[in-house]
């Protein structure tokens, strides 16, 4: 298994950009806690700490589909880069105003959502082309990259915490920005980003969500993230009536670890049939390993159970990707890409809201209840929108193979799409 992703990353570009990818994303990925301390340190209350993280989030939420777009029509450097300065500028805005001004940390945080690059979206349009259109390998990549997001999702909240105990929840900020620039500039200054082109595309002011089998995906996804979002608020829950803080470290890093292995599982093989099909059984035993939670057992199997409830998250994810692919129009690969993240992020938002009210009712298995229906409502979409899915937008073994296409100054360049 090892192998296999190493000889990805030996492959040109590769390791550089998927590092890129993740440095750049690093800002977003932990601005929900940077903002919380900050805002906290500043002697802001705890509402307006949540509320500045919340309205970071919509505002990234809305943010992620328009650039995305932008990317299909203006390229990655003409984009990303831009966006990830002006991204940084409003948290630099945050961190050097404070939040004496509620107005001006509002508007801080919505710029700094509302710019955050879509390289997530942009650095799976790419991999076909740096993996020479290869099917296996792109699939591999896309594996890969769940992966690596487990990884950054770990690594992130130690590196705010380290960086507000050397320096300060300011210092945090200012510092996490800076470093997404340098991995946004390290992705867009690489050949692949500057010379791909996204295929021309039909004018339609829907974009990517003018396909049918896209919208199911993404609506079987919002559960997904929903699922996702009351599993962190039920296991803060179930962590203070069995040994506080700690324990909840546990259970969170638990899941990141089952996430992890399964996503490393699952890239090291190759998989035949229709990548449609094999999303509707990743996600039933999604669904199928939420239930466990719901036995709230002692602190030791409760981490067990919570590393089996990851173990197909990244699977899953990394079908998801072949999927959206297969039914993103012509043209709005990135968009569509975006899209995922969009609505990913808004389920997560509203099942961190819907568990805290199922807590206060029922109890800490009430929340681990909002997963698990999450969880069954997320495979009934797939399974209600079977025919839209059926039908792939792009019927191809693999179309990220490059081609060559004018670049408007009577060379040619090289032109990619994503992979299936």
């Amino acid at each position: 298994m090892a192998a296999g992703y190493a000889e990805l990353l030996r492959t040109r570009h590769a390791a550089r950009l998927l590092a890129g990818t993740l440095v750049g994303r690093l800002p977003n990925a932990t601005a929900p806690i940077a903002i919380v301390l900050f805002t906290r340190a500043e002697g802001g209350s705890y509402s307006l700490a949540g509320a500045l993280a919340a309205v970071y989030g919509l505002a990234n939420a809305v943010g992620q589909p328009l650039l995305g777009r932008a990317v299909d029509l203006f390229g990655q450097p003409r984009v990303q880069l831009p966006a990830a300065l002006l991204s940084a500028l409003g948290m630099v805005w945050l961190a050097l105003a404070g939040t004496g001004s509620a107005v001006a940390a509002y508007a801080a945080v919505v710029v700094g959502g509302l710019f955050t690059p879509p390289l997530e979206g942009g650095l799976r349009a790419l991999w076909p082309s740096v993996l020479g259109g290869r099917e296996e390998k792109v699939h591999a990549a896309y594996a890969m990259d769940a992966v690596a997001q487990e990884i950054m999702f770990t690594v992130g909240p130690l590196l705010v915490t380290l960086f507000v105990a050397v320096w300060s929840p300011a210092g945090a900020l200012l510092a996490l920005n800076a470093i997404g620039v340098l991995g946004a500039l390290s992705v867009v200054a690489s050949e692949p980003s500057r010379t791909w082109r996204s295929e021309p595309r039909e004018a339609h002011w829907l974009g990517a969500l003018r396909s049918r089998g896209l919208l199911a995906l993404l609506g079987a996804f919002f559960f997904v993230g929903m699922a996702l979002g009351s599993i962190t608020v039920a296991g803060v829950a179930y962590a203070d009536g069995n040994g506080g803080q700690a324990v909840y470290g546990w259970l969170m890093a638990a899941l990141g670890l089952g996430a992890l292995i399964g996503g490393v599982f699952y890239g090291a093989r190759q998989w035949a049939g229709a990548p449609e099909r094999r999303l509707r059984l990743l996600v039933a035993l999604l669904a199928v390993c939420y239930l466990p939670l719901l036995l709230t057992p002692g602190p030791v199997a409760m981490t067990a159970l919570a590393a089996l409830s990851g173990v197909f998250l990244a699977p899953a994810l990394a079908c998801a990707f072949i999927v959206v692919d297969r039914h993103a129009p012509t043209g709005t690969v990135t968009e569509a890409f975006s899209w995922l993240v969009t609505f990913f992020g808004v389920g997560a938002a509203i099942g961190t809201a819907a568990a805290g009210p199922a807590v206060e009712l029922g109890g800490t298995a009430w929340g681990f209840g909002v997963a698990c229906a999450a969880g069954g409502a997320a495979l009934l979409v797939l399974m209600v929108t079977q025919g839209a899915l059926a039908t792939a937008g792009r019927s191809r073994a693999v179309a990220g193979s490059p081609r060559a296409v004018p670049d408007g100054s009577g060379e040619v360049a090289p032109q990619a799409r994503s992979a299936q």
